[in-house]
């Protein structure tokens, strides 16, 4: 294998969205009859004209260069997405005399459904370029294979200009827009000239996409993965299926894991979870909304989460988080912690069914539905437990959050991922690029260990596009690895420069230390678990939807994790897995014996989160009211 081959597939394999080792296969179904509709659809058109036989400054042809940009992309495609080909130049000559034909030289030959590596794989493998470049006509081509409704891609990869204008490129890419489509056009310029950048470069801004150069096949192996997962880029809810039930007495008994199932409106599930004596039980519930393309943006929903002991008693422990902008597309989490497993019985039934070892059921509630909300949404859950330590290690951290220092070197481009389960992994302190589309709510994720504390913020650059239909509202979230919202902030966005958080340095956590649970400050208990920590950044559709999404925001993430690993607490051995979470839904096994977490391990949570937002904003923008209503927070 090829230099060049080896390369793409390790970025591809880091950057498309393939899940760590650990962690769950995504869902091969969805809630509706739809299959796996959180990928966008996305239609690879590929040039296979003439010139593409010139020889690439890496090796071989430009050919050769991008069919192994193309395999390695399928290769590390999630298994969910939903990709296509598009070919042009491959049925004609480049004579003259083939030109009519040549410029009518266009074939689907994969559609844009759930992907088939293997038959994709193929096709690619048997394209033989030698015609024109119709552009233009390739793109329209490309739309007809690609769904009407709901946000879609086309990655657009060109050596040249269009040899067959009309139709202009550039024109097409507006007509689309204005029958309706909501297709986002990305396109690479595959060691392009001026010209041949400008045209691709409309393409891309008309639609709201994105223009990347790429001088040669080595520069394509890092810019096809990074443009197509962007495309790609949309909430994939992931985990064990698994069916709650109205009743407690038929809830299903869950383990440590990741699940997935169909939450109804203002429908309650129950599911049961056996805790071992002095346990701690991690249990947290994400839905994700279908992004508003017009109307306003206001839409309240509720998730609630409660805990129950034997025969059903409600343990007064309950939480809810609420979201007043989920037409923005954004996602909302619901988590827990609960330790009464942990606390001594006292002689009293009424008392003792919450409290100590046995069986236990929570329960999920879509409780407040906002307008023009969906039947149905798919539900993510995360199962946790926690065994009791010996030794809880260092004492509690000060209060104070860790402090923020600007990180110096060039920023790292990255792609955030559309859910917690393929948050893009951030290597520690560091500057870090992204660019994204109106509607985009993308993740990010952080390891910190014992002793450290992460500390960040997020500037959003300026656009030349100006006035109301423009104002967007931004918001960035810092969570725990179980999905418990730690620090939020937001704003509005109006083409300016803006940098969040708005009047602190920065979002951060203290120290992360066992003991930190014992703290007085709720936040602060929470912050006492290592392992993925998450960071959300939002930019919501706009005021005007339509008008708005043709125009990305290129952001930067200045990211500190603070400290040096310490020590983390000794765990006793009760039979809990010592992972926390467990395995997409399977138990975890847990090893005899009493296990120490070293310095530099995290003995603790794995990934998992989501949702935005936390105060009432009303501002006054260009004429427009702009409400930036996030997420309030409730429990007992």
């Amino acid at each position: 294998m090829s230099r060049f081959a080896k390369i793409i597939g390790l970025a591809a394999a880091g950057v498309i969205g393939l899940l760590p080792g650990a962690a769950p296969a995504l869902a091969q179904e969805s809630p509706g009859g739809q299959d796996n509709p959180e990928y966008a659809p996305t239609m690879l058109v590929l040039d296979a004209s003439g010139s593409m036989l010139a020889a690439d400054p890496s090796g071989g042809t430009k050919m050769d260069a991008a069919k192994t940009a193309v395999r390695n992309f399928v290769t590390a495609a999630p298994t969910a997405s939903k990709v296509g080909l598009t070919v042009y130049g491959t049925g004609t000559g480049s004579s003259d005399a083939e030109k009519a034909a040549g410029c009518k030289d266009v074939t689907t030959l994969r559609a844009a459904e759930t992907i088939d590596k293997s038959g994709l794989t193929a096709a690619v493998d048997g394209i033989v370029p030698s015609g024109f470049t119709p552009i233009g006509a390739s793109l329209r081509k490309a739309a007809e294979s690609l769904p009407k409704a709901g946000r879609s891609s086309i990655v657009l990869v060109s050596d040249g200009l269009d040899t067959c204008s009309p139709p202009d490129p550039c024109e097409v890419a507006k007509e689309l827009t204005k029958q309706g489509h909501q297709i986002v056009m990305h396109a690479i310029g595959f060691g392009v000239d001026g010209p041949s950048r400008a045209q691709l470069s409309c393409i891309a801004q008309t639609t709201g996409g994105t223009y990347t150069d790429a001088a040669d096949g080595s520069t394509l192996e890092q810019v096809l993965p990074r443009v197509s997962a962007t495309a790609l880029r949309n909430y994939a809810p992931a985990g064990t299926r698994v069916q709650g039930t109205e009743r407690y007495r038929d809830a299903p008994l869950v383990a440590p894991g990741q699940y997935l199932d169909v939450l109804g409106q203002k429908s309650k599930r129950y599911y049961a979870l056996d805790i071992p004596e002095g346990s701690t039980a991690y249990f947290s519930g994400t839905v994700s909304f279908p992004r508003r393309t017009s109307g306003p943006a206001s839409s309240v929903n509720r998730l609630d989460l409660r805990v129950y002991g034997r025969d059903g008693d409600d343990c007064n422990v309950y939480e809810n988080e609420l979201q007043s902008r989920s037409t923005d597309g954004v996602a909302l989490t619901v988590g827990q912690v609960f330790t009464k497993a942990a606390e001594p019985k006292t002689g009293s039934p009424s008392t003792d069914r919450c409290r100590g070892g046995g069986r236990y059921y929570f329960t999920l509630e879509w409780a407040h539905v906002g307008e023009n909300s969906p039947e149905t949404l798919a539900l993510e859950m995360n199962v946790g437990l926690e065994a009791p330590v010996s030794d809880a290690g260092a004492p509690p951290a000060a209060t104070t959050p860790v402090a923020f220092t600007t990180p110096g070197g060039p920023a790292q481009p990255v792609v955030g991922g559309g859910s917690f389960n393929v948050a893009s992994t951030l290597g520690g302190s560091g500057r870090y690029s992204d660019i994204l589309q109106r509607g985009e709510f993308v993740f990010y994720k952080v390891k910190v260990e014992w002793g450290q504390g992460l500390a960040y913020r997020v500037h959003f650059g300026a656009t030349d596009a100006r006035g109301s239909a423009y104002t967007s509202n931004i918001s960035t979230t810092l969570y725990t690895p179980f999905r418990t919202e730690i620090d939020d902030d937001t704003t509005a966005y109006t083409s300016r420069d803006e940098v969040l958080p708005v009047n602190d340095p920065a979002l951060a956590t203290i120290p992360i230390r066992y003991r930190n649970r014992d703290a007085d400050m709720v936040k602060l208990r929470e912050q006492s678990v290592p392992g993925w920590y998450y960071i959300a950044v939002k930019l919501s559709p706009g005021s005007e939807p339509e008008q708005a999404r043709t125009v990305p925001v290129p952001i930067e993430l200045e990211v500190n994790v603070v400290g040096s690993p310490e020590s983390g607490p000794t765990y006793q051995s009760t039979g809990t897995p010592t992972g926390t979470f467990g395995d997409g839904g399977k138990p975890a096994v847990g090893e005899p014996g009493t296990q120490a977490a070293p310095a530099g391990t995290s003995k603790g949570i794995s990934p998992l989160a989501f949702a935005a937002g936390g105060a009432v904003v009303v501002l006054l923008v260009g004429g427009v009211l702009l409400v930036v209503l996030t997420r309030r927070r409730g429990r007992r």
